[in-house]
């Protein structure tokens, strides 16, 4: 495959960082979610990255999903401060790296690149169709891709894209600079969260050699089999899939409800289908990944 440098057919990615972070005890409430520990507690993002290794991941996506200019500005934090932060997130999953090279296995670190919704914290970023154009999205987006682009990560995650315009905007921003990313889709009932269809939302990455793989996640676990289909006919690119454990988010009741389906066999089945990396998102932790992990290595 043409993952960076990967010569195995099958890499498992991690999990929910904020799940895990969450399950250490930390409250994740305020607008800038796991992004807030690289500040007070980056010691804690470099365990669940660990804890996530440790469970057979060989890729680890950074706490930068909810990390922008904008939202630590809305936090007090100045510029330069918010730079070093975005850097930390790189730097606290490269040491998590290092600390379990000596097995000699490859792994890599993604920074994550979450959507405009997520800094508006309203849960845009299921909904997508923001009211803002395309040359916008590109404004708001260029200084931390810019910032993030050099801060020493194996390439970047756009991530929990809700809407094709957002994703037209992410990939223009990389095209021509040699970055390599994922472009993974936030999806519903086989379209994009804001409708629109999935061939036309991989068609914006298919031509594009920085974009080095294409998918889905933090989506039920159901979506998956026709997302992996369409991106494979539509672009011919590996194709990652992460989704959530299944459950449903009470925003009254601020609690997760519904049954569990996120499961290691499904994951098999995920790969037989097509999908070169595998992994979790939301509410699925190192024991979930760990599962997975040996499914895959059984199914070899």
């Amino acid at each position: 495959m043409s993952f960076p440098g990967s010569t195995d057919p099958v890499l498992i990615a991690d999990g929910g960082l904020a799940t895990e972070l969450e399950a250490r005890g930390h409250d994740l409430s305020d607008a800038l979610w796991s992004a807030r520990l690289l500040a007070e507690a980056p010691e804690e993002v470099e365990a669940a990255h660990l804890a996530f290794f440790r469970a057979g991941s060989v890729i680890a996506t950074t706490a930068s999903y909810q990390a922008s200019f904008a939202g630590f500005a809305a936090h007090g934090i100045e510029r330069d401060e918010a730079v070093g932060l975005l850097r930390r997130g790189v730097e606290v999953a490269r040491r998590a790296r290092a600390a379990v090279s000596g097995d000699g296995r490859q792994r890599w670190v993604a920074a994550s690149v979450g959507p405009y919704g997520a800094f508006l914290a309203d849960g845009s970023e299921y909904r997508g169709r923001y009211g803002v154009s395309v040359d916008e999205l590109r404004r708001w987006h260029r200084p931390r891709l810019d910032v993030l682009a050099e801060a020493g990560a194996d390439l970047l995650a756009l991530e929990t894209v809700p809407d094709v315009d957002e994703a037209r905007a992410l990939v223009s921003l990389l095209e021509g600079t040699g970055v390599p990313a994922w472009l993974s889709y936030n999806v519903a009932g086989g379209r994009t969260r804001a409708g629109q269809p999935l061939s036309e939302a991989f068609a914006v990455a298919a031509g594009v050699p920085e974009i080095v793989a294409v998918g889905v996640n933090c989506c039920c676990p159901d979506e998956v089999p026709a997302a992996v289909a369409t991106a494979r006919r539509v672009t011919g690119k590996p194709v990652i899939v992460y989704p959530n454990s299944g459950e449903g988010w009470d925003a009254v009741r601020e609690d997760w409800t519904g049954p569990v389906r996120y499961s290691a066999e499904l994951a098999r089945q995920w790969v037989a289908a097509g999908a070169e990396v595998v992994g979790g998102c939301c509410r699925v932790g190192p024991a979930a990944i760990a599962e997975l992990t040996r499914a895959v290595r059984d199914a070899r």
